[in-house]
């Protein structure tokens, strides 16, 4: 898959809403199976996560850990060049400031994510 046929906007989209945002984890284990490469890796701060099932369970560990009412939403859209893309993002209670931000650099191959490095954005003083 070349750079041109890449749909970074939308891959990254899928991956925010329909795994990171998805309270259902039926469902959040299909589109982890969907929008990963089998062997894809997740590098979160303090965790390395490699495999689908790794990967459901680093994200159901976060969910989990977060009231019910947060939400995560993009800030701008997913871009991307090269088989790299990015995605800023925010999670909080609707209607109130985010508790936290960050961005997601993905690394894209045969239209999967391959790699995934989630930042999070320094806490305000």
């Amino acid at each position: 898959m070349n750079d041109e046929t890449i749909d970074y906007d939308g891959l990254l989209q899928a991956n925010l809403s329909r795994v990171f945002s998805e309270g259902d984890r039926d469902r959040r284990r299909a589109a982890i199976a969907e929008i990963y490469a089998p062997d894809a890796i997740l590098y979160e701060p303090g965790n390395i996560a490699t495999g689908h099932g790794e990967i459901a369970a680093a994200v159901d560990a976060l969910l989990e850990s977060l009231p019910p009412e947060f939400v995560f939403t993009a800030v701008g859209p997913g871009v991307g060049h090269h088989g790299v893309g990015r995605l800023r993002w925010r999670s909080g209670r609707p209607g109130e400031p985010p508790a936290v931000t960050g961005m997601d650099v993905v690394r894209f191959d045969a239209g999967q994510i391959k790699t995934i490095h989630v930042f999070l954005d320094p806490a305000a003083p």
